[in-house]
């Protein structure tokens, strides 16, 4: 760079990728460095490749187990587990991660948890690194200020074996956040805004960064649920730039520098952020003040309107593959064009998964449910058992049981229900998870994505409600 050159600015993502690039090339793939893997029980297709090829992990210091998918959430007992095949699979983890000599979190571990809970409760998930992991949700990590994808069980075999993995770098997308949240809105509330505004396939092939004047009203805890549904648009990960509240929140955790090394890392993390007037290939903006608490309606993310609004009718789509799609949705979710959202009743309610499953997300629904009944069943599943025990600590347990509810051990439980907790067919569930495909939480089960607000008070009303108009009412 000769005296009259600029530098070049780039972007969260490009600072990022820049200092993992093993081998680069000019187009196509390139070979980054991986931080940090994370697997789950679903791995067994990874280590049976890797130990068939007579290969072993490379660096066990820098993978992590956890057993969330198909833990039961009844109680920390195998035995417990839904059938014997799954029985099996949890099983087999134990003796895969025994043999492989990485950080294990069992299920009976005190810090066990869902992955995407754990990594950022533990200091797995730091700014600036890279961090891959066996599940599509991995975008959750990229609220510490770090590049995080999902990766499959070839993917996940190569890092083990070797550290690194090929990945082509996607385009960047800019999404800024601006004023402030109205009371009974959070992150959750604003990505389902986001996404419904981007479409399902929106943000296919590229990376997105959040950022503006609302992320300062947001708490760590909203910004790892947005990044979690960010894969929901399609995008290949999301992340947020670190600030002085990822810091003092990764401050002292156990796989966090310590020391001297964190004096150095925060050096090198805050000089991460974009730099001013970095390009993006595509920009988009969202008054935040506008928004209202959001319910999915379909069965697909995108699907998210206003709690206040109806169900909209897909004769008004001109796009013929758009309108088939809703019309199949609306026939399966039993629901018409025009229908009044605040009428629809519910039969269940799920408060759990890496979307939403952490202390102020069981704070925000106990607020609601203290001194309510709830007039449906459901489940309440923690994070972490570091999050339930902080939990009990301050009673939310007695308030959840006391409304009704089931208080149950951490896992993903009915975000997906491969460990058995599901619903009944044909049952509409007001769900605080990710996704509401068709027979995600079970047979022609009918899930709606709300936060847990939403779904605290869907519980105590029976059909879905404006939590503001419950809000302070105890």
């Amino acid at each position: 760079m000769n005296a009259f050159q600029e530098p070049t600015r780039r972007t969260l993502f490009e600072k990022i990728w820049d200092q993992h690039i093993v081998m680069p090339r000019p187009t196509g793939p390139s070979l980054l460095y991986i931080d940090r893997h994370i697997i789950h029980e679903g791995s067994f297709h990874a280590f049976k490749d890797l130990r068939a090829r007579g290969l072993s992990i490379r660096n066990p210091k820098q993978v992590f187990g956890v057993a969330d998918h198909y833990v039961p959430t009844t109680s920390r007992d195998p035995n417990d587990a839904v059938t014997q095949e799954i029985k099996e699979v949890i099983l087999k983890f134990d003796d895969n991660m025994n043999w492989s000599g990485a950080h294990y979190f069992s299920i009976n571990d005190p810090q066990q948890g869902i992955v995407h809970v754990v990594g950022p409760e533990q200091g797995i998930s730091l700014p600036g690194s890279i961090i891959t992991c066996s599940d599509s949700h991995t975008s959750t990590h990229g609220a510490m200020g770090a590049m995080a994808f999902g990766v499959g069980q070839s993917e996940s075999m190569h890092i083990m074996a070797t550290q690194t993995l090929w990945q082509t770098k996607p385009l960047q997308m800019r999404i800024e956040l601006t004023g402030k949240p109205a009371a009974g809105v959070g992150g959750k509330d604003i990505i389902l805004a986001v996404i419904a505004k981007l479409g399902v396939a929106g943000a296919v092939g590229y990376a997105i960064e959040y950022a503006g004047s609302a992320l300062q009203w947001l708490s760590l805890d909203e910004r790892l649920t947005m990044c979690n549904m960010t894969i929901e648009a399609g995008a290949r990960s999301g992340l947020i730039a670190a600030d002085d509240l990822v810091f003092d929140y990764v401050y002292g955790r156990k796989f966090a520098p310590q020391g001297a090394a964190w004096d150095q890392a925060l050096q090198v993390w805050r000089q991460l952020p974009s730099d001013e007037g970095c390009h993006f290939d595509q920009t988009l903006s969202i008054d935040v003040t506008r928004l209202s608490p959001m319910i999915t309606w379909g069965t697909t993310p995108d699907t998210g309107v206003a709690i206040d609004g109806v169900i909209p009718d897909p004769s008004l789509l001109t796009d013929p593959h758009a309108r088939q799609a809703a019309l199949a949705a609306l026939t399966y979710m039993a629901l018409t064009p025009g229908t009044i959202l605040s009428t629809i009743k519910i039969d269940r309610v799920f408060i759990g998964s890496c979307t939403n499953s952490r202390l102020s997300d069981l704070r925000l629904a106990a607020d609601i449910l203290r001194g309510r009944r709830a007039v449906v069943p459901g489940i309440v599943v923690a994070g972490s058992m570091l999050i339930k025990q902080a939990a009990e600590a301050e009673g939310l347990d007695k308030v959840f049981q006391a409304a009704g509810l089931e208080w149950r051990e951490p896992g993903c439980s009915m975000c997906v229900g491969i460990n058995g907790d599901l619903a009944l067919a044909n049952e509409r569930v007001a769900s605080t998870s990710n996704r509401n495909f068709v027979g995600r939480q079970g047979p022609g089960v009918r899930t709606h994505l709300v936060s847990p607000a939403m779904a605290a008070a869907a519980a105590v009303t029976g059909h879905f409600t404006d939590v503001r108009t419950l809000m302070g009412q105890q």
